[in-house]
């Protein structure tokens, strides 16, 4: 039975006049793919030079690796266009390509050595020395591979005036903006809670290539020669096979409070630590991580969802002094299916799903409760289809269907309360849609998944098939004259950005390196 924080929204909100309030929610997406060439290997090109530069460009840069494209969407009001704009940027960038594909999968292509996968390069500034050095630490501490794993984050964030509304129905704090840190940390201790929907709804990562795991040992079973793969898995992207950082378990980061968390990351970005300090932070002029602390930066510390802000402080610092301002989403696949890798009703159901987790009680979470949370997390993504799969709750195994079932009952009336604002009912059709996945999980996207590549004989051939058929489809996209004007223009002042930046005067780099940390 859903408790609720305070007030009851489905009586505050129930009325068109205030659910009109959620017309104000703000969203983006950003999505990261890989560039690779026609034989299907990691390119080993410069980022195209007809994409602009990457270090200034609003929609269009890398990430870790100079092959691993990511584009971003502006925030938008309108539901609609996060996934139209992705369309045009997809569209755009595969058009510049020469001879190269957009990857469709989350896990990479074919890799070889750490040392062919060549780290983002930025420039010649001090701004873009740092994100350099950054990427030499993340693969001094843990590889390479693990930078090429690509998925899609979803930003998301509450209009003022719903804020205002909710404040002043639940007697909040004074300060606005306090009230906001603190309903946005409730969201995302419920979040950890039930966030383990995501990759069981969504999920398209059950196997990968042999050559991922560069002769490290795993758990995974042979599908087909140099297929490993999870026979249940839902998302081998977010298992410890994926994204992981081990030195990062004792850290042992709260969100509990917006305090806790900035104290937390604070302490980690200064905290020194024994094997990276006898890594070294430089050999002679040669940079090879930032620093020997816990983490080099606060980006660094991985979690399935961030409280975010706009800011030319350094995270946590803005956070701390000017609190929350949106989330970032980050527990989606790329699902290998669709051209853009993003499917529309993956930001209808996280819109339901963060919008339940914003009104339901929140105490703050425990060590043992963490621990919990981790565990279910971990059980969705290896083995979240096992037929009978069990998940803890307040320390007793329960099954996930069953679970699952009651979190849509709860998250039914906010599907009903979205649809009032917009009209129509797309979010109650859409949950009612992705409902239908728990108990026949051959509807889930892994599934689809497993089930192609064993049509196709490997997952590289699947995802290589689908990366040529999404990357031709998309340079047949017509993209409209002022669309194609937009960009083309986009491209020359990020040209023009770069060069006045590279032209300004700049500080020894160990100086601009200090500062960020002062």
């Amino acid at each position: 039975m859903l408790k609720f924080t305070c007030c009851n929204p489905l009586r505050q909100f129930d009325e068109r006049s205030q659910a009109q309030l959620l017309r104000g929610i703000t969203r983006g997406f950003e999505r990261e793919c890989l560039r690779v060439t026609g034989s299907g290997q990691l390119a080993k090109s410069a980022h195209p030079a007809a994409l602009g530069a990457k270090l200034t460009h609003p929609w269009i840069t890398t990430d870790y690796a100079e092959a691993l494209l990511e584009f971003i969407t502006p925030p938008s009001q309108d539901p609609l266009f996060p996934l139209s704009f992705l369309k045009e940027i997809h569209g755009f960038s595969a058009q510049q390509l020469d001879d190269e594909f957009l990857w469709a999968g989350s896990m990479p292509c074919k890799i070889g050595a750490d040392a062919g996968i060549a780290i983002a390069d930025y420039g010649r500034s001090n701004e873009a020395r740092f994100k350099g050095v950054y990427r030499e630490g993340l693969s001094l501490r843990y590889g390479r591979a693990m930078q090429t794993i690509a998925g899609a984050h979803y930003n998301w964030s509450l209009p003022e005036a719903f804020w205002l509304a909710l404040r002043d129905s639940c007697c909040g704090a004074a300060d606005l903006q306090d009230f906001i840190n603190q309903r946005y940390f409730g969201l995302i201790r419920n979040f950890l809670r039930y966030g383990w929907l995501i990759p069981y709804l969504f999920g398209a990562s059950p196997a990968l290539s042999q050559s991922f795991l560069q002769g490290r040992p795993s758990d995974l079973l042979e599908l087909s020669p140099g297929t490993l793969h999870a026979p249940y898995a839902t998302s081998l992207r977010m298992s410890d096979l994926g994204y992981q950082n081990r030195a990062q378990d004792k850290l042992a980061i709260s969100f509990n409070s917006l305090e806790q968390y900035c104290n937390a990351l604070e302490t980690a970005i200064r905290s020194p630590d024994p094997y990276y300090a006898e890594l070294g932070v430089r050999q002679g002029e040669h940079w090879q991580q930032l620093s020997a602390n816990v983490l080099q930066l606060e980006a660094e510390f991985y979690a399935p969802i961030r409280p975010k802000r706009v800011s030319s402080l350094r995270p946590a610092k803005a956070l701390r002094e000017q609190g929350v301002q949106y989330l970032e989403v980050r527990l989606f696949d790329l699902n290998p299916f669709i051209d853009i890798g993003i499917a529309p009703e993956q930001s209808l159901f996280a819109d339901v799903l963060l919008l339940m987790c914003l009104f339901r009680d929140s105490p703050p979470i425990s060590c043992r409760e963490q621990s919990e949370n981790d565990e279910n997390k971990h059980r969705v993504v290896k083995r979240g289809r096992a037929p009978g799969l069990q998940l803890l709750l307040h320390n007793r195994e329960q099954p996930l269907r069953p679970l699952a079932h009651t979190l849509f009952d709860d998250m039914a009336p906010f599907a009903e309360m979205l649809d009032s604002a917009y009209g129509g009912c797309q979010y109650q059709q859409a949950t009612q849609s992705l409902r239908q996945r728990i108990d026949q999980p051959e509807l889930t996207p892994s599934a689809q998944v497993l089930s192609a590549v064993s049509q196709h004989g490997s997952y590289f051939d699947f995802a290589m098939h689908m990366a040529k058929e999404h990357t031709q489809s998309l340079q047949a996209f017509a993209l409209a004259p002022e669309s194609l004007a937009r960009f083309n223009a986009s491209v020359a002042e990020s040209n023009a950005s770069l060069q006045r930046i590279e032209s300004e005067l700049q500080l020894p780099f160990d100086e601009f390196v200090a500062r960020y940390y002062t």
